[in-house]
């Protein structure tokens, strides 16, 4: 026999349900409204603006520079600029490998930049100007001090310069440090002949597509020659030594008294 349950038994089950319900909805509209107001509380505080713009990894150029090409200000709405356009702003530089724009905590804006190495300057009158690894030209408004890489005189056609630094990238660091000019010099012979002035006092005499290679052995050649006698290396076919004297038809000894006396007025 099936057991009749009475409405007013019902009645307290069904207020309660009820009751939930009401405490439910409450609760969601509560939080909605909540919710709602800190957003727009935020937004009309000084936590939803750009307080602090940081950049790392700038070398070549100041900090100041990225900063103003971003068109990031302070003070303006942390939601109000597109990372990747700002990176795709940025990366528009020739000096820029790569560059990376994030949002942090609340209040602050990173940059963070990747540039191409520096591997030389290009001489340029009485400038010199700034030679990137991938050939690019970053130009001076001034006088440089020449400490991060060798002077390339003569090197205006860009694809000699592509190729010299090529075979720059490919030398082990105490050879390369050890350079100081390196000069376009072609020959009715070889368009690709060039003279090297190196730290020491010694001259290269050597062809850009095989510099790199035979220039690795510099050190182990100049170990076996009297260090009091400068001279010129001859890599363009074998591997000689000349003098100085032998190779300019005079003492260098000479040759600098004979200079200072030309200009004695």
């Amino acid at each position: 026999m099936e057991k009749i349950i009475d409405i007013e038994d019902r009645i307290p089950t069904l207020k309660e349900r009820r009751r939930r319900r009401t405490n439910k909805k409450f609760s969601i509209l509560l939080f909605l409204f909540v919710t709602t107001l800190l957003i727009v509380l935020y937004f009309q505080s000084s936590y939803s603006q750009v307080q602090k713009i940081t950049v790392d990894g700038e070398k070549l150029v100041p900090k100041e520079l990225y900063i103003e090409e971003s068109t990031l200000n302070i003070g303006e709405s942390m939601w109000s600029f597109n990372e990747s356009k700002i990176e795709n702003l940025l990366a528009k530089n020739a000096w820029v490998e790569s560059v990376q724009v994030k949002r942090k905590w609340l209040t602050s804006v990173h940059i963070q930049v990747n540039e191409f190495h520096q591997i030389g300057y290009l001489e340029d009158g009485d400038f010199l100007h700034i030679i990137l690894e991938n050939g690019q030209i970053i130009k001076t408004d001034g006088q440089v001090l020449p400490k991060d890489g060798p002077i390339f005189s003569g090197f205006d056609n860009e694809k000699n310069r592509l190729r010299m630094i090529k075979e720059l990238k490919v030398l082990d660091s105490e050879v390369l440090t050890g350079i100081s000019q390196i000069k376009y010099a072609p020959t009715e012979n070889d368009a690709y002949s060039i003279l090297v002035f190196m730290n020491d006092g010694n001259e290269v005499k050597a062809i850009i597509p095989s510099f790199g290679e035979k220039m690795n052995f510099y050190p182990s050649i100049v170990s076996q020659l009297n260090p009091e006698v400068k001279g010129v290396i001859d890599l363009e076919v074998g591997t000689f030594f000349q003098p100085f004297k032998d190779v300019y038809n005079v003492p260098v000894e000479e040759e600098v008294v004979e200079s200072e006396e030309d200009q004695t007025p």
